[in-house]
């Protein structure tokens, strides 16, 4: 894990401009916010999930989180069905504020296009380059 700021990017997962991240886990792949991204929010009130076997599309929204603040799409880091959807967040979406990296978890997919699309969003190393230019922290 690294600190830029206030803000902490974790080993091991790939990032979305957006400010979303994706683990990948043997056959699946799971999606989160970043911290910077919870963080820009404030208190999450509210979170909009699709439901198991939908699909989704790298790039493209498929739910929203609404927060004191804003209200934003949940944008997909890659391509997949969802083969889970943390159901925990409908009734406490502010476990996305306290735990962004672990218990606020969001979607769980199959991902249909893996290897192609992991080189469309950025590695640790470059999301820790990239996080330092935005927050001026480099």
């Amino acid at each position: 894990m690294v600190k830029i700021g206030e803000y902490e990017i974790r080993e091991g997962l790939c990032y979305h401009k957006e400010h979303f991240w994706a683990k990948v886990e043997k056959d699946a792949v799971r999606f989160g916010a970043t911290d910077y991204g919870q963080q820009a929010l404030k208190e999450v009130i509210f979170v909009e999930l699709p439901s198991v076997g939908d699909e989704v599309t790298q790039n493209e929204p498929y739910g929203s989180i609404e927060s004191v603040k804003a209200v934003v799409d949940l944008i997909a880091p890659v391509s997949g069905s969802i083969k889970e959807v943390n159901e925990e967040l409908l009734d406490t979406p502010d476990i996305i504020n306290s735990d962004p990296y672990g218990k606020g978890w969001l979607i769980l997919v199959t991902p249909s296009n893996l290897e192609e699309e992991t080189n469309n969003i950025m590695t640790f190393e470059a999301a820790v380059e990239w996080y330092k230019e935005i927050t001026k922290e480099g």
